[in-house]
């Protein structure tokens, strides 16, 4: 009785959330649920709402205190926790608590797998890079997604031995795997190619060839550069016979939260979880706050200054339901910027639209975020990439003071909400970079690509020789914590969907093409309150 109660008390507390309980505390949780006489199947829940109250307060440590421990029971029992402290939404200011985050301007959080959480890197990161980045970011990501994996309630051994010690998942490191042929083994790492061009998995230690032949694969996009499980048969020829290969699983975003919550990864300063729920209900009351989001905004398209006027002045009149954010993605020409040419439409799309905006005062109040794409200037293949030049954006800059021209990728924040923007047509690079994939009549191609990139807590699981990235900003690109939502900005078609609590979706071309009734132009608005997005659609003849 005691052995399996301490061991549900490891899992929770030590497993689960990390934290490490002195004897004295240890005692005191058995006290507590052998007084009250809790039944051994709500131990389990029990002790999680503990384990998040403890969490709560501001003098939090991994290394639990009796004291913090009790004063944590005493808020259970009375009601009192701290989800009762919130904010009044009418006496709160909205906007200062919305900023815009560039990826150049994040903090260089690098994963420390002996501290099991993220420090703050001493040296600046650069565009050029340190030789060693090469394959240090590379091991903090799979290091990252490790450490989810063994969090995961299917990888967690039981603190105590007995019977079902033999039941969860075990992984298996490569360099382990020799003299051990015909046994099978679940293995984890990264899909590579040899110098042979061979697919082979690698992982912190070592490398081996993969035989696909009987791969199932689970859902997702699977892609050279992805972390993967395989479950698999080691062969005589120094080969993994694949039986099975799956994403690793997910974590959500309370659950990282909850962990990390004293990190910045954002810049600005850390949001608690007691401030982010202090907070919520002016979340939740402020159901007018809106996010509007457009992608490949084509300034020199004939028809799209007619377009944006009407939809910046439909905007504009309906004052209680005027959208706080405009975000408008690239490419901002679909004639590219090579030549005297090119950059003189740039040049004239940008004035024009600092006109069109100027003329519309009532949404100077709003905030206005553009975001690059791939082919705008100054084109480069590399993520993150910079914002678009000052040449072209000066007067738009000086006459709308809201306007804010930043990297792609780039993150809203707003309370304790996280937004990911990023201009990529990921679809296609994923598509054409495919190494298996599950198929048949349920095959979903959206729902397996935004599967992919947040179980891989990453915007580009691909090989630099494919997608290159700048090494030393990689945590720009990082999706851990996961976010609140994500905008996958992309040439393919528009979609909308949520996956393990975050939302994500993709607004389409603003300019679709001509429909029954003329013109049609689309967009999407989110809604912070609600966490979902919406499509918009504006017809023109």
């Amino acid at each position: 009785m005691v052995n399996q109660m301490r061991s549900a008390i490891v899992k929770v507390f030590s497993t689960k959330h990390s934290l490490t309980l002195p004897a004295p505390a240890l005692h005191y949780i058995e006290e507590v649920l052998i007084e009250n006489e809790i039944p051994e199947d709500e131990w389990m829940v029990g002790l999680e709402f503990w384990a998040k109250e403890y969490l709560k307060a501001e003098d939090s440590s991994s290394l639990v205190s009796l004291q913090a421990l009790k004063k944590a029971y005493e808020n259970l029992q009375l009601g009192t926790t701290e989800d009762t402290q919130v904010a009044d939404p009418s006496e709160v200011n909205v906007e200062s608590h919305f900023s815009v985050v560039d990826s150049f301007d994040m903090p260089a959080m690098r994963y420390d797998p002996v501290r099991s959480g993220f420090v703050q890197s001493k040296a600046q990161p650069s565009v050029a890079g340190q030789a060693s980045s090469r394959s240090a970011f590379l091991r903090e990501r799979w290091a990252i997604i490790k450490e989810i994996i063994l969090r995961n309630e299917n990888f967690t051994p039981p603190a105590i031995g007995g019977h079902d010690r033999a039941n969860y998942l075990k992984l298996t490191s490569i360099r382990n795997l020799l003299g051990r042929a015909g046994q099978l083994f679940l293995l984890f790492g990264m899909l590579a190619r040899n110098e042979e061009g061979k697919l082979c998995l690698e992982d912190g230690e070592s490398r081996v060839v993969l035989d696909m032949e009987d791969a199932v694969p689970g859902e997702g996009l699977f892609t050279e550069g992805c972390m993967v499980l395989i479950e698999g048969e080691y062969t005589v020829e120094e080969t993994v016979r694949v039986l099975a290969m799956g994403h690793p699983p997910s974590e959500r975003r309370n659950i990282a939260r909850s962990l990390h919550g004293h990190v910045d990864f954002l810049g600005g300063g850390a949001v608690s979880l007691k401030e982010e729920q202090k907070y919520n209900p002016t979340v939740l009351a402020n159901t007018q706050i809106s996010f509007v989001i457009l992608s490949d905004v084509w300034l020199d398209h004939p028809r799209t200054m007619p377009a944006l006027r009407q939809m910046f002045e439909g905007y504009a009149n309906t004052a209680e339901y005027r959208p706080m954010v405009f975000v408008l993605c690239g490419n901002f020409c679909q004639g590219g910027w090579e030549g005297q040419e090119g950059l003189k439409r740039y040049s004239r799309g940008f004035n024009s639209l600092a006109e069109l905006l100027q003329s519309i005062p009532l949404l100077h109040s709003s905030h206005f975020v553009f975001v690059p794409g791939p082919s705008d200037p100054w084109s480069s293949t590399t993520l993150p990439r910079p914002s678009l030049p000052s040449a072209f954006t000066t007067r738009l800059s000086n006459r709308i003071p809201n306007a804010r021209f930043v990297s792609n990728p780039c993150r809203l924040k707003y309370f304790g909400m996280e937004i990911v923007i990023c201009r990529e047509d990921l679809m296609g690079k994923m598509m054409r970079n495919l190494v298996v994939v599950k198929e048949g009549e349920e095959m979903n191609m959206k729902r397996y690509l935004v599967q992919t990139i947040l179980d891989q807590a990453h915007l580009s699981p691909l090989p630099i020789s494919v997608r290159p990235t700048l090494w030393e900003y990689d945590h720009a690109l990082r999706l851990y914590p996961m976010p609140s939502a994500v905008v996958l900005a992309d040439k393919y078609e528009r979609y909308e969907l949520t996956y393990e609590g975050c939302h994500v979706f993709n607004p389409g071309k603003f300019v679709g093409g001509i429909g029954e009734d003329g013109w049609e132009f689309e967009w999407s608005m989110y809604y912070p309150a609600t966490g979902r997005s919406e499509r918009s659609v504006l017809t023109m003849e």
